[in-house]
């Protein structure tokens, strides 16, 4: 038995850091949308794992294959199929959490670039999550599932909402859109763009700490956001990102390219989450070949560039 899972990369419209709490995460206003553009995870299902098998992950000839609950393989070579995969930490979550004794292993496409801020890690352990629930029979109820997606990393339960959302404290709280709203970002046209680097989402957050003047106060957040829920403005008026001041700072490419895409084709463009992904809105009539041309005037050749549609 096997299941196929998408796994959608996602990107924040809007991203208020809010402040640092006391536990050492940040609180953040957002409003995220997943994208028609992902991987994809296929979940086989083999023997079950006998009582005195190990529920661990092998590492190498010398573990033996027969001795592993869940076996990872990845098309991309810069993936890790070992136990720093979310992947393999989700499984082992749901396996410590239900009982759950089934041999898996997993397949997974890698489409989102690595280091991106399109939540890709994220993504991939709910989809692990899901696929393993389906194996095992539905033995977690949603909010089962929700718990353990929380406990996996600050952004996973949004990947179990299936739609845009506002998120806040870490990001595990979860608001619908109302519809009113989500009318004006269904279905719209995503032009993705990535330098060959990658920004680390720690050593973001920690810069922004560390500057201490990039945050949003909630209360102004929270009033930026209900402005555009409430109203009739285009999706381009919700955009900010107040995580962009750390990364342009040290990565002056991306607002040099943000600044060109902006003045030459009038298009709103933002960076996602902590980068280095950035993102432009063109509308429907507009052709993005040069949009893509210039991307790859400023980024080179190595530039993964990905056309695609909110969903």
């Amino acid at each position: 038995m096997r299941v196929t899972i998408s796994s959608p990369a996602k990107i924040n419209l809007f991203l208020a850091v809010t402040g640092r709490r006391a536990d050492g995460f940040h609180d953040l206003v957002s409003v995220a949308a997943p994208l028609a553009f992902g991987d994809e995870l296929v979940a086989e299902l083999g023997e079950p794992l006998s009582a005195g098998a190990s529920a661990g992950v092998a590492e190498g000839p010398a573990v033996g294959m027969a001795a592993s609950q869940f076996i990872l393989e990845c098309d991309h070579p810069e993936v890790p199929p070992d136990d720093s995969n979310l992947v393999l930490k989700a499984a082992r979550a749901f396996a410590a959490a239900t009982g759950w004794r089934g041999r898996v292993t997993f397949k997974l496409t890698k489409r989102i670039p690595l280091g991106a801020g399109l939540g890709g890690g994220s993504s991939n352990a709910v989809a692990t999550l899901v696929a393993l629930n389906r194996l095992a029979g539905g033995l977690l109820a949603a909010s089962n599932l929700a718990g353990l997606a929380a406990g996996l990393g600050s952004d996973c339960a949004f990947f179990l909402h299936g739609g845009p959302a506002v998120m806040r404290g870490r990001g595990e709280r979860l608001e619908a859109l109302p519809d009113s709203a989500v009318e004006r970002l269904r279905d719209r046209r995503v032009l993705l763009f990535k330098p060959s680097f990658g920004i680390s989402t720690p050593w973001a957050y920690q810069r922004m700490a560390a500057r201490a003047t990039d945050y949003l106060p909630a209360v102004e957040a929270e009033g930026r956001l209900m402005a555009w829920v409430r109203g009739r403005a285009p999706v381009g008026e919700l955009l900010f990102n107040n995580l962009e001041g750390v990364a342009f700072e040290k990565f002056v490419a991306l607002p040099v390219l943000l600044d060109k895409l902006q003045r030459e084709f009038d298009v709103p463009a933002r960076m996602s989450g902590s980068g280095s992904t950035c993102f432009a809105l063109p509308g429907d009539d507009l052709v993005t070949a040069p949009l893509t041309a210039l991307v790859r005037r400023c980024w080179g050749p190595r530039a993964f560039v990905e056309e695609t549609r909110l969903a």
